[in-house]
């Protein structure tokens, strides 16, 4: 099935097009962006259920966007009494764009209207049915093993639909993604651990079968963490999962080609287009179109249509991501990444779908290769500094790997640091298949939160670990 259009945005197009008319009449370009956003977010745990409609996700209103050597924008959520030739005046009165000298946007003619497809629409399962699953999945866990404190299920799904108008140009989208996790909690004295494993997808409710199967290794790997042993600190060989590799490439290097950083002069990587900045193992992508996930969209904020974008060829950085307004003070061409978290917020350059390709090693390979090292799993946070290519990310645990085989000794919790070139520049190995996990959200500007993914795949690394 596909993603069915709003109505409300419907019913709200024949005004926003005479609008987009009427301020062509008073600018050389407008446009106006709609959105009509519900997100709902559903949790079981051993404190109870609840159910309720995502603040964060869900919005419904409109973006004008206007230029006159400059931009300037104007947001509002419901459709004004007057007609649009006396609201274009309002707007006009307003906002005036700076002269900033930022060049004219694109407007090539082109009409879209796409959707994404699923199998079951949440909305129709309902909400009843969906805290049944997730507490099946709780009290399964919960079953399983006495030392578990609490084995907690949810999960969040939005359904987004999006219109994009300017003189030539008529686009719409509807986009539904779900993302699901389980939880696990024990104790064990003062030892305190948890254990998580999620799911995403830009798909429907049929995400949700999954989540039973996976509570048993996960039981399994927190009663293993109950015994876990501090890590000296040192420069380790290590192998990251596909997991931790995409916290590296979000952190380390994502934000670092976030181009509106270039025109801040807050990225060091403006500097190393057309070098090396990693072992010529890697490549890298993002973009909206670069894999199907909860990150991937048809257009962007800013009407640029989705691209795959390659970032790093063969180790040497030949690109970064940018928005329109970006480009245009760049001289540069606007890769699909401008986003905003709502119609009352920026357009930031952000990240989409972000990862490493895969390489041609096999994974026991890979960790047959290690004299002594670990073998990193489950990421939890990560910092970065683009300006200095600084990075420092909390990673769950490592299992010890002497000699080319697990040694069954764990290390928890276990903080990652270095400097981004050295760490990528290391990269010696790296497994056949990318995995991308989109159930993170990522924050900028004011902590605006756009949804994004990240992955890879398995990588053998020199990584300083503390």
């Amino acid at each position: 099935m596909k993603v069915a259009s709003s109505e409300y945005l419907r019913e709200a197009k024949p005004f926003l097009k005479e609008l987009v008319a009427e301020l062509n009449r008073i600018y050389p370009y407008a446009s106006v962006l709609g959105q009509d956003c519900v997100g709902k977010t559903f949790r079981v745990s051993r404190s109870g259920m609840s159910a309720s409609e995502s603040e964060m996700f869900t919005t419904h209103g409109f973006t004008v966007r206007v230029w006159d050597g400059g931009f300037a924008e104007y947001s509002f959520n419901a459709l004004p009494e007057g007609g649009a030739a006396e609201f274009a005046k309002k707007i006009a009165k307003a906002v005036q764009p700076p002269k900033t000298n930022d060049r004219q946007p694109e407007d090539e003619p082109l009409v879209m209207c796409e959707s994404s497809e699923f199998e079951t629409d949440p909305d129709e399962m309902g909400g009843e049915k969906i805290l049944e699953l997730l507490g099946e999945v709780h009290g399964y866990g919960m079953s399983l093993d006495e030392r578990l404190l609490d084995c907690s299920a949810g999960c969040n799904y939005q359904k987004a639909h999006r219109i994009f108008l300017s003189k030539n140009r008529d686009l719409e989208q509807n986009m539904l993604w779900m993302t699901a996790s389980v939880g696990v909690l024990a104790a064990k004295g003062e030892q305190v651990h948890n254990e998580r494993k999620s799911f995403s997808g830009r798909c429907g409710a049929e995400l949700l079968s999954g989540m039973k199967e996976a509570v048993p290794a996960l039981i399994e790997t927190v009663i293993e963490l109950l015994s876990s042993e501090k890590l000296v600190p040192g420069e380790y060989e290590c192998i990251c999962t596909p997991e931790v590799t995409g916290m590296i490439v979000h952190e380390a290097f994502g934000h670092g080609v976030e181009m509106d950083m270039f025109v801040k002069k807050r990225a060091l990587a403006e500097e190393y287009i057309g070098k090396y900045v990693a072992s010529p193992l890697v490549t890298m992508r993002d973009g909206a179109k670069s894999a199907v996930q909860t990150a991937s969209f048809f257009f962007d904020d800013e009407g640029t249509l989705a691209q795959d974008t390659v970032v790093i060829d063969k180790g040497v950085l030949v690109s970064g991501i940018c928005d329109s307004v970006s480009a245009g003070r760049l001289n540069f061409k606007a890769t699909g990444n401008g986003r905003r978290e709502s119609y009352k917020r920026k357009a930031y350059t952000r990240m989409t779908n972000t990862f490493f390709e895969g390489g041609t090693d096999k994974l026991e390979d890979m960790i047959a290769s290690v004299k002594d090292g670990l073998l990193l799993e489950s990421p939890s946070s990560g910092m970065e500094d683009p300006k200095n290519w600084g990075i420092q990310c909390m990673v769950s645990y490592g299992r010890e790997i002497k000699d080319g085989k697990l040694t069954g000794r764990i290390f928890s919790p276990i903080v990652l640091t270095g400097y981004v070139p050295d760490l990528l520049g290391s990269i010696s190995m790296m497994s056949e298949t990318p995995e991308l996990s989109g159930s993170g959200f990522c924050g900028k500007g004011h902590k605006e939160w756009v949804n994004v993914s990240d992955g890879g795949p398995y990588i053998k690394a020199k990584i300083r670990l503390g």
